[in-house]
């Protein structure tokens, strides 16, 4: 039974229509955790090619399904001539794979059949075991159509389509060809919904047809792998729930001010796919002893107390302690320390190097794994652009920054002797692509000679860094509002102070320190997110800022006796981020410069006065804003009332109307009678 049918938005007559379809209809059936993110993936177990006829199909299920019961042959009748549509004979290609939820609800076999003569992809279920025996599931049987509609056919569709669904085609009456997808279910009537694997019929026209539909019309080529294209995602899907479930308590005592969920979850994430990969390495090398593994640039130490505790011997480095790092026991070892490239950091006893996020350290973690020993691999997680001396500059501009920083990493471990693998994680980051080297090239023989060609390639880049100067923004200079619209969590906006200044010659190669140049990040983390900006220069920005948008909205301001009557409050206008950095002094832009999120970040900070939403700022209308909801009687809970009063109002002092709202429902006195101290206790993060 037809359940929607959309049209493809694409000229008649096009020849990529056919192949747009089939892309879409691929993407559904290898990663269908896009479409539904309720799964986790699926897993490939065959695929054949066989003519679209019951003869070539009877022989090709037997083998794909040998547990396909004989009772079970009317319903195979009753199945095949949906399968093999209205001209039989063409090329058919059937696929059997595993559809994997995210939860741990059970794992369904599905049947997929694409007839490209008909245009057409039918998703079978299978229940049971396909060994021993198994039957298809009639009821959840749905398929895909492609097909090209004429105005006299149109008009037809209409007349059978059900009365919701009429406005999609009498919208598209006046198209004399189209090309239109549909999507069917066998047994409308019979739709089992578990909510998981099969959500309702309406999330099948609502939102699968949609993005099949999208899907077909682009036309993107995507410049990295798959997800979880190294390991088997149902082996990951398992474990992650595992240590989840685990380690889920760890958000609720998080001590740091990072966003724990993130933190926690990312972290996680990165340790269920460290397990697996070195599961696998063990059953594919025959080991039994569980790898060990030394994390450089360890941060909150998280990943290294996850590994620790399934079993994997290892320890951390990083320049700082975090306060999270007295919670997790004495089994699990982190060391402070300053991580110098140097002979005085080779890990000669550890299998893994781990490099996670490691800023300038990225490129480095190919060359201790080379020369730590012969046995040593390693895995980076790149993010911010390093090179082995400074800020990394891309030589060419036909991909995207991410993209040649990625192919520079990989570059470093090709030249060090290893075979790099890169995959995609499954992490909340947009930078989540690691690179694994776990295989030489060479034999330990040729170690020698390799290792001078490390050297000097590492030469060559400092000769590189020098012309160029690594120290500016080579040749991505940005323009002056670029500048100042980062966001904080922007990792391209680098301190030029972790690394030495490079523009004057010096001896870079000193035998047991490698480069001399090298100098790793501050012990004490500078604070740049304007937090530590004096007072009265942050309130003179707020206030020319406020002006200026008080003054673009002169002109359409109300009459004054508008305003007497009905209690006008003048929000003022809106103005782009570009506009608003015009306003400033090229001095106090070169100090915001400085800040990490620059005057955008600045703006976000006076929550109280402004809203910055897509590169705008406007004053905030506290008249509009929500009253926020009673809290549970908690600690946090409390933080609001205690800070009540305890600041001017900045609005009762400096908007030429006044404070929109009253002084009993303002939280911020209106005068300095009202004023109240401030609690001397600990921000709870």
């Amino acid at each position: 039974m037809l359940l929607d049918e959309l049209q493809l938005r694409l000229e008649p007559g096009t020849a990529e229509v056919s192949a747009g379809f089939w892309a879409a209809l691929d993407v559904w059936t290898l990663k269908p955790q896009v479409a539904n993110r309720r799964l986790s993936g699926c897993r490939l177990e065959a695929e054949r090619e066989a003519r679209c006829s019951a003869a070539g199909l009877r022989p090709l299920l037997a083998e794909l399904l040998p547990g396909l019961s004989c009772g079970s042959g009317r319903e195979v009748d009753e199945i095949l001539p949906a399968v093999i549509g209205e001209r039989a004979g063409g090329r058919l290609k059937v696929i059997l794979r595993t559809v994997i939820p995210k939860t741990r609800a059970e794992s369904c076999r599905e049947i997929v059949f694409q007839d490209f003569e008909n245009s057409t992809a039918t998703f079978i279920p299978v229940e049971g075991n396909i060994s021993r025996s198994c039957k298809f599931k009639k009821s959840n049987i749905y398929s895909f159509k492609l097909r090209q509609v004429e105005e006299n056919e149109l008009w037809t569709s209409h007349k059978i389509k059900q009365q919701k669904r009429e406005h999609f085609i009498l919208h598209k009456r006046r198209v004399l060809i189209g090309w239109f997808i549909s999507v069917s279910i066998m047994c409308p009537e019979e739709w089992i919904a578990d909510g998981i694997l099969y959500p309702k019929t309406a999330w099948l026209t609502d939102v699968l047809l949609p993005k099949i539909v999208k899907w077909s019309t682009e036309n993107k080529k995507s410049n990295f792998k798959d997800t979880l294209s190294l390991i088997s995602v149902e082996k990951y899907s398992e474990c992650y729930h595992h240590l989840k479930a685990k380690y889920k308590e760890m958000v609720k005592i998080w001590p740091e001010v990072t966003n724990p969920e993130k933190f926690v979850y990312e972290d996680v994430a990165i340790a269920t796919y460290l397990l697996v990969l070195w599961e696998d390495e063990r059953a594919e090398k025959g080991l039994t002893a569980k790898q060990s593994f030394i994390d450089l640039g360890c941060g909150n130490g998280l990943l290294v107390h996850i590994l620790t505790n399934e079993g994997h011997p290892g320890r951390g480095i990083d320049v700082r302690k975090r306060r999270i790092w007295d919670m997790y026991g004495p089994q699990t070892c982190l060391k402070e320390c300053a991580i110098t490239p140097s002979d005085d950091f080779l890990f000669p006893d550890v299998d893994w190097i781990i490099g996670n996020h490691l800023d300038e350290l990225t490129p480095w973690i190919p060359v201790v794994a080379a020369r730590s020993s012969y046995s040593c691999r390693y895995f980076v997680l790149p993010c911010c652009f390093f090179d082995f001396y400074g800020k990394y500059c891309r030589r060419q501009t036909k991909s995207t920054q991410y993209r040649a920083y990625l192919d520079f990493i990989t570059e470093v471990g090709l030249i060090c002797g290893f075979k790099v693998e890169e995959d995609c994680l499954r992490i909340p980051s947009t930078k989540r692509v690691c690179l694994i080297g776990s295989q030489r090239t060479y034999s330990p023989s040729g170690e020698e000679k390799l290792d001078e060609e490390r050297t000097q390639y590492i030469r060559e880049r400092y000769s590189c860094t020098l012309s160029t100067g690594n120290n500016t923004n080579c040749s991505e200079v940005k323009d002056s509002a670029s500048l100042f619209t980062h966001d904080i969590t922007d990792c391209s906006n680098i301190d030029d102070d972790i690394v030495q200044d490079t523009s004057v010659e010096t001896n870079f190669f000193v035998p047991s320190k490698w480069v001399a140049g090298f100098q790793p990040r501050e012990k004490v983390e500078k604070v740049r997110n304007c937090a530590t900006l004096p007072r009265d220069f942050v309130d003179d920005i707020v206030l020319q800022v406020a002006k200026a948008l008080l003054k673009t909205n002169q002109d359409n301001c109300e009459n004054s006796a508008n305003k007497d009557s009905s209690g006008y409050w003048n929000k003022g206008g809106t103005l782009p981020l570009k506009n608003v950095a015009d306003l400033l002094d090229c001095e106090i832009l070169q100090k915001l410069k400085n800040e990490c999120g620059g005057l955008k970040t600045l703006l976000r900070n006076n929550y109280q006065v402004f809203e910055v939403v897509h590169g705008k700022v406007r004053i905030r209308d506290w008249s509009k804003e929500k009253q926020p909801k009673i809290l549970p009687s908690d600690t946090k809970s409390k933080l609001p009332s205690e800070a009540r009063k305890t600041r001017l109002c900045w609005f009762f002092v400096n908007h030429p109307d006044g404070c929109p709202r009253t002084a009993e429902k303002c939280p911020f006195a209106h005068g300095t009678e009202e004023l109240r101290p401030r609690a001397n206790s600990r921000k709870i993060n």
